[in-house]
């Protein structure tokens, strides 16, 4: 299979802190990939990398075959990513917002795609009102709109169900799996929500302290564990965490993404 997203030995410093520490990982096309880890394990820092918008200290990030540092304008067309943690412009309407990226991205017939998405996703009530008046969910649900606008053929995702009740969770879930089947994505998401982890995800990578500590699909997982869940096994290593090495941070790379993200320059 060919790697879509193929990082070797990635490594970001700040100051005396260590974010993410020889970290290496290979998603192949198609594949749906998990990067779970407790506050402060590097997985904010590790996409800010594998988006472009922060430079690793040192390592290598290829995305569809491009060396990211050197060849980003070859590739970022064909990514995007969500977050619910990264506001889009609040005095811009919900149909505003979406327009504004269907442009930056180049989307052919924006009016339609736009239609389609926020149907899709139930926005279309909320397209005249300002992204700030609303709901966190609906702000969600937006973040998800504005990432899926360019039909990336890579896509990361930050906690794409957050604030959802269990109903709208559950079918934002499955337009991601009928996305993926339709136009076969490849998909990095960063979630806390472990059944949903283990529904959409073929591989799960466990990070601790700025490492990966651990890899496995999750039936694999469990096993390897001896647990029920995947959030007994998330659970385990944590606690590990906390009891040998002290929290190690990425807020600032976190800031980054918050930063880079408000202009999408990717």
């Amino acid at each position: 299979m060919t790697a879509v997203i193929d990082a070797t030995n990635l490594m970001k410093v700040f100051g005396d802190v260590v974010a993410v520490d020889n970290v290496s990982l290979r998603i192949d096309e198609g594949q749906t990939v998990a990067l779970l880890g407790g506050n402060g394990a590097g997985k904010t820092t590790t996409i800010s990398m594998l988006l472009g918008l922060l430079l690793p200290t040192t390592g290598q990030v290829r995305i569809l075959g491009h060396d990211l540092r050197t060849e980003r304008y070859k590739v970022l067309a064909r990514m995007n990513f969500s977050s619910p943690y990264v506001e889009l412009p609040h005095r811009l309407t919900v149909a505003q917002n979406l327009r504004v990226y269907a442009d930056l991205y180049g989307v052919r017939a924006p009016a339609e795609r736009i239609k389609e998405l926020t149907e899709n996703l139930d926005l279309t009530a909320y397209l005249d009102r300002p992204s700030g008046k609303l709901s966190a969910g609906q702000k969600t649900r937006l973040a998800l709109a504005k990432s899926l606008i360019n039909r990336p053929a890579v896509l990361l995702l930050d906690e794409p169900t957050a604030s959802l009740d269990p109903d709208t969770g559950d079918w934002v879930r499955a337009y991601l799996e009928r996305y993926r089947r339709e136009t076969n994505a490849t998909m990095l998401i960063a979630s806390h929500n472990m059944a949903e982890v283990e529904r959409l995800c073929d591989d799960v990578l466990m990070m601790r302290a700025g490492r990966i500590v651990d890899q496995g699909a999750p039936g694999d997982l469990l096993a390897r564990y001896g647990r029920q869940t995947l959030e007994d096994v998330f659970l385990d290593i944590a606690r590990e965490r906390r009891e040998t090495k002290d929290l190690t941070t990425d807020d600032q790379a976190e800031g980054a993404v918050n930063g880079a993200a408000r202009t999408d320059e990717h």
